[in-house]
């Protein structure tokens, strides 16, 4: 187990940057690299705190470079892989997406097989393996029911072939004769501070007198804090490091949840943001099936204007379903096989999440009495 090194990819995001920082604290790493396209000042500034503990090279490069991934991961000895497009509006172009989640996975792990890589960690998403539909109703799933996503998209479908790369690639053999190990997590919804989701509804509310969107009402899902899936990348790591644990979690996946109580995305907006005077919004809104058909029609216009005009739709069917479905899911087999128990109780993820969401009200008051001076 002395002197490893860990490649974290897309270390500079929401996720990425909790992953590094539970990293800094284990025993006898010698050295993390993350990578990612572009580092932010202030998560270099973050980064540099880290310095004493542990030796950090930032890496800023692209995916899709071969040179970059080779430089990346040579004498890396494991790879957590979290970098990924995210996009649910189709707001970013279906190539793009199919490049950097599909192709650079599949880039990634041909790199670990030249540098003789031996662990890979996927970051995966609970939106492989659906909903297909709202009136579908999945409560507490777990991995035995081999869920899928039927979804076109190209965020779901782009994850779900990542995944299955990254699951096919276990056994590989590797350039020294070793074996490369390989598993998959699949979070729920992820909140906590820094969340770019989050910060665009409440970011949305504050430019709309403090009212947040109730387009999710009838959802009923398991959020999880990031702090706890971040923790499950760790225990993920440490198990497939470890000779006695690592044939049980050899290409499989795990449902990533924690004691954060089921509700709907709405009701979660609401309870992080009502202490900041953000309230839902009580007007009346459409029946999901009826909004599901709109979204139908809006599709086939932006279909049959693409020839001449990009027309993209304010809402989508895989956005509709997904923000409508009743979908939860267990993480017993990750509590039984990874060790896994929330390091975050509910009461402590909503607190943290609370006073960051509070410091972006303040952060929007304070522009506003700049703007009126």
């Amino acid at each position: 187990m002395a002197g490893w090194s860990c490649l974290v990819t897309g270390g500079g995001g929401f996720l990425g940057q909790r992953i590094v920082h539970l990293l800094a604290e284990e025993k006898e790493l010698q050295e993390i690299r993350v990578l990612d396209k572009v580092f932010r000042p202030e998560v270099r500034e973050e980064f540099s705190k880290l310095q004493s503990k542990i030796r950090l090279t930032l890496l800023e490069g692209d995916i899709l470079d071969e040179q970059c991934l080779k430089e990346a991961c040579q004498g890396a000895s494991v790879v957590i892989h979290t970098a990924s497009v995210i996009d649910v509006m189709n707001a970013v172009q279906r190539e793009t997406i199919m490049n950097v989640n599909v192709r650079g996975t599949q880039l990634l792990l041909e790199t670990c097989v030249q540098a003789s890589v031996p662990v890979f960690i996927h970051t995966s998403t609970i939106e492989v393996a659906g909903p297909n539909s709202y009136r579908e109703i999945i409560q507490d799933g777990h991995e035995e029911e081999h869920l899928e996503t039927a979804w076109s998209s190209p965020y779901p479908y782009s994850k779900k072939l990542a995944e299955k790369a990254v699951l096919g690639a276990n056994g590989w053999a590797l350039k020294n004769g070793g074996t490369l190990y390989t598993c998959a997590l699949r979070p729920m919804y992820i909140y906590g501070e820094g969340s770019p989701l989050l910060f665009a509804h409440v970011d949305s509310a504050l430019k709309n007198n403090g009212i947040l969107s109730n387009h999710c009402k009838f959802s009923r899902v398991n959020p999880v804090y990031v702090g706890n899936v971040a923790w499950a990348h760790i225990l993920a790591l440490r198990a497939l490091r470890d000779p006695q644990k690592a044939p049980t979690i050899q290409g499989q996946f795990y449902y990533i949840s924690d004691g954060t109580p089921h509700q709907s995305y709405d009701d979660l907006n609401y309870t992080l943001g009502k202490e900041w005077g953000l309230c839902l919004d009580s007007g009346m809104s459409l029946p999901v099936s009826l909004k599901y058909w709109l979204a139908f029609l809006l599709e086939i216009v932006s279909f049959l204007l693409s020839p001449i005009y990009k027309y993209r739709p304010p809402f989508n069917c895989h956005l509709v379903t997904l923000s409508n479905s009743v979908f939860t899911f267990s993480y017993k087999k990750a509590q039984r096989e990874l060790g896994y128990e929330p390091l975050f109780t509910w009461e402590e993820a909503k607190q943290k999440t609370k006073e960051w969401v509070g410091s972006l009200v303040k952060q929007h008051k304070e522009t506003l009495k700049t703007k009126t001076h």
